[in-house]
């Protein structure tokens, strides 16, 4: 039976992941950093502890979910921020080299400035503008110079089973007639689910790389919380505002792209896979609220 190790396994990702596969043809080794029922605590940012673990338990599939996520934060936290999102991808590629596994990496559309107008691809120039973004790309250059098999897969705007921008607009919506959200950055959210299609889907394969891996089309964040109201049957208002008057509201955020919005042209030029379009997905997604 193929063993599959996914670490950050309470996040949005690892959920999905776990779901996706038939758990009769597959063996999760899930971890985290906290153990629990069938959850092993595993300190991705420590070298040797990642070496014994992995080599002890020889997993065929390495997925990693795990990352330190709170953009803000990372800029006050740098030296954390970087174990996680880069120290950790290089220690697992170490121990994935070590025992041949492939190794399935998750990163961001912020490894980009975001100063485009058109769609990234994976052959765009990455230029990250925040301590989140430059660890992440950090991350995937360790994976590239210490994973023999890997698949590097960039996302962005996620939402599964977790916090997330879709659930905390249907939160506000309960006490609140109107939410200002910014107009001016455009992107593409992401099912949860649907990114686990894809990495099953990539998984066996051999076609080894960097992925961009989004749902299909883009939208500003305020489009994507009308869509949330709209189809949630909510009467909320969005009051839409520029990214420089939100930030005038709510001093020290770090800075985002403006224009993240990714083109899954490696997937599309090696396979027939897609993913959905982000109003299919959102709409499922809201069903099982």
């Amino acid at each position: 039976m193929k063993k599959i190790l996914v670490t950050g396994c309470n996040g949005q990702l690892g959920r999905a992941i776990n779901k996706e596969y038939d758990k009769n043809q597959i063996e999760f080794i899930n971890t985290d950093v906290q153990a629990s029922e069938n959850v092993f605590a595993l300190d991705i940012t420590n070298v040797d502890a990642v070496l014994s673990f992995v080599c002890e338990r020889k997993p065929d599939v390495i997925i990693n979910c795990a990352a330190h996520t709170a953009v803000d934060l990372c800029e006050q936290e740098w030296d954390r921020a970087y174990q996680i999102n880069a120290i950790g991808p290089r220690n697992l590629s170490i121990a994935a080299s070590e025992i041949n596994a492939k190794l399935i990496h998750v990163s961001t559309d912020y490894v980009f400035d975001g100063n485009g107008k058109k769609p990234y691809t994976e052959f765009d120039t990455p230029n990250p503008n925040s301590a989140y973004g430059k660890t992440k790309l950090e991350g995937e250059n360790f994976v590239k110079a210490f994973a023999k098999k890997y698949f590097i897969l960039r996302t962005a705007w996620l939402y599964g089973d977790g916090k997330n921008f879709v659930k905390t607009m249907l939160r506000l919506a309960e006490n609140y007639n109107k939410v200002t959200v910014v107009d001016d950055q455009v992107g593409n959210p992401t099912s949860a689910v649907e990114l686990a299609k894809m990495i099953r889907f990539l998984e066996p394969t051999e076609n080894y790389g960097v992925f961009h891996a989004t749902c299909e089309g883009s939208c500003s964040w305020a489009d994507l919380a009308e869509e949330t109201f709209r189809l949630a049957g909510k009467n909320t208002v969005v009051e839409r505002v520029s990214t420089e008057e939100y930030c005038r509201r709510n001093p020290n955020q770090a800075p985002r792209p403006a224009y993240s919005n990714l083109e899954n042209y490696m997937i599309k030029l090696t396979s027939n896979f897609q993913m959905a379009d982000w109003k299919d997905a959102l709409k499922t997604y809201i069903t099982t609220l």
